[in-house]
């Protein structure tokens, strides 16, 4: 089945009816481009597209901030798209009566300056910057909005948080909410690969690397030439200029592994944590009549449906709203073993129009009138509305049992289970890490059933009725480690009736960071949180069982009857991870019944 949003009652007018309806109605301007001068001299490459090019009239601005090159210069006699970060945005808005504005941001593309972090605070003063250049324009009518995807949908929080009064709406998609902990270090382990593939990428980009560039296919074609200069720097003198400070700029290996716990701050600046580059810690800094639209999918990367369900949670703004589907990154493909097609149907950036056209252009669009919440429930193949979240207020409980069994009830006696941690195990090359490091990926888990068959598995009798869940399930896992570290993954599949393992979702935790915190104001969620603070590590006694509490990454998944539920342990993912402990693969013990009773809770109403 696709992900089509007019085959159930999820919406009143679906964003496909609502697209539909609201045709183009003006022509893409010509792109103008001007270097726009910060207060600190950094001078901002900007583009500028207005609907049929007209600047006599005051159009509403989407803007676009992006690290990507806003623009790229082609070989004589190409027609390739120039804009293969943002032309999706241009395309959807300016046709609809929205001036499109994008910027290269500060030590990328054709600006100056240099790049001194991740998602860099400098950068964020940029944008309010930016927003009054835009306000003081003739063609603007005073009113901007944000969106994008990935670093350009965590910019949008960044910009609603400078204050700036003309930011009314803003939609962050497949958008970290905590940089640390939704991307690079999930349950506290660092994605080994990632750091490094993002920064091949941006040598690609900053240093108008086109040698390496050809590695990624969004930015490969040949005939993309350096960052465009801007209209007046007539022989590209300028961007070149710019493209030799981006030398500079911090790479991201080096940075990343300045943060190896949450709390940890740069040894030259003390003011400076993982918290500085997330969104969440400006969180008292955007305004409430802020209008927020976020949207991710089920197969975002590492934690981003995390961050757009905390962004959720936490923010006071009464005009809020999310929508998870079953995509990955960017929503680049349909994730569902069941679809009929590869790219997703339902148009996303046809829900952020109606989005923008009732908080920006002042059109009554009938949004107020839909549900605040929006998901897809995979192997159901259906949308659902909701008005909270967790969308059920219920759960269902599984507990692991001798035999390698996942039982509805504890057994009464103490069973442990033993499992040597194997480093070159992992889950493959086509999974949720992929695309976030730019990697293509589209058959996701097809090769789960062998690769699962390698873990330490509980397996459920066959399911009597239908069983589906929204939400995190969560995991009471009773443990025994021979190492004082460990990494533990746990995964969550639906076993079919021929014997086919479907991955449903997984959870990971560094075995150092099991103990549990309150979640603090600026970071709320309904799952179990913790702070990953140095401070709080604590090493496991060797070969004693401890309780580590966590949760699976969201999912809304309906379980087949005659299917069966499998809970896998394992303690490594050689494909994504780093070893832990390094060279020391861990016996790990799982532990059944009586008070050490390792617990599976499943959200549903059923």
């Amino acid at each position: 089945m696709p992900d089509r949003d007019d085959l159930g009652s999820a919406w009143k007018v679906p964003p496909s009816r609502y697209l539909a309806d609201r045709p183009a109605e003006h022509r893409v301007g010509a792109p103008s481009s001007v270097y726009v001068t910060m207060a600190d001299g950094c001078r901002l490459a900007v583009d500028v597209m207005l609907p049929d090019g007209d600047a006599s009239k005051r159009w509403p601005t989407v803007l676009i901030l992006t690290p990507y090159v806003r623009r790229f210069q082609l070989t004589a006699g190409s027609n390739v798209e120039p804009s293969p970060n943002s032309y999706k945005y241009r395309d959807m808005f300016v046709p609809r009566g929205y001036a499109v504005v994008v910027v290269d941001a500060r030590g990328t593309g054709a600006s100056f300056g240099t790049r001194d972090s991740f998602r860099s605070p400098r950068e964020r003063a940029d944008y309010k910057e930016i927003a009054d250049w835009i306000v003081a324009q003739s063609w603007s009518d005073g009113c901007i909005g944000a969106t994008g995807i990935s670093y350009l949908g965590a910019a949008c929080d960044f910009l609603a948080s400078t204050g700036h009064k003309a930011v009314k709406a803003i939609a962050p998609l497949f958008a970290v909410w905590d940089t640390w902990a939704d991307n690079y270090y999930p349950g506290g382990m660092l994605i080994k690969r990632l750091a490094l593939v993002y920064d091949e990428l941006m040598l690609a980009l900053d240093h108008d690397r086109r040698d390496l560039r050809a590695k990624f296919s969004y930015f490969a074609d040949p005939a993309l030439q350096g960052p465009m200069p801007v209209d007046d720097d007539k022989d590209g003198s300028l961007a070149r200029q710019a493209v030799k400070e981006h030398l500079a700029n911090f790479r991201m290996p080096d940075f990343m592994n300045e943060f190896k716990f949450r709390d940890d701050t740069l040894a030259y600046d003390p003011s400076f944590s993982s918290a500085s580059f997330s969104p969440y810690n400006y969180l008292d800094q955007i305004p409430k009549d802020v209008a927020v639209y976020a949207i991710s999918g089920w197969m975002d990367g590492a934690g981003y449906a995390n961050g757009t369900l905390s962004r959720y949670l936490t923010l006071p703004n009464a005009h809020r709203r999310i929508m998870l589907g079953p995509w990955d990154h960017g929503a680049r493909v349909n994730v569902s073993p069941w679809r009929t097609r590869v790219e997703p149907e339902l148009p996303v950036l046809g829900e952020v129009l109606r989005f923008f056209d009732q908080h920006l252009a002042g059109r009554e669009t009938g949004l107020l009138d839909e549900a605040p919440i929006h998901y897809f429930a995979m192997h159901a193949e259906e949308w659902r509305a909701a008005e909270s979240w967790p969308p059920v207020k219920g759960s269902r409980q599984f507990f692991t049992a001798p035999d390698q069994r996942l039982a509805k009830s504890p057994s009464e006696k103490a069973t442990p289970t033993a499992y040597q941690s194997d480093f070159s195990v992992g889950s493959g090359a086509q999974t949720r890490y992929e695309r976030i490091a730019g990697i293509d990926a589209t058959a996701y888990y097809a090769d789960w059933t062998e690769r699962e068959s390698k873990l330490l598995s509980f397996t459920s009798e066959p399911l009597a009725a239908p069983l589906e869940i929204a939400g995190h399930p969560v995991v009471s896992l009773w443990l025994a480690s021979s190492e004082p570290d460990a990494a533990v993954f746990v995964y969550l599949s639906e076993v079919e009736t021929d014997g086919t393992a479907r991955y449903v979702t997984e959870g990971l935790l560094r075995a150092i960071h099991r103990v549990e915190a309150s979640a603090p104001r600026n970071y709320k969620t309904t799952w179990p949180w913790r702070t990953f603070a140095r401070k709080d590590a604590k090493p496991m006694p060797v070969g004693v069982p401890q309780l580590l509490r966590f949760a699976l990454l969201p999912t809304a998944w309906r379980f087949a009857p005659g299917s069966r539920i499998r809970l896998s342990v394992a303690g490594g993912d050689g494909d994504h991870f780093v070893q832990t402990p390094h060279g020391r693969p861990p016996l790990l013990t799982v532990m059944s019944g009586a008070e050490q009773a390792t617990r599976l809770d499943l959200p549903t109403d059923a």
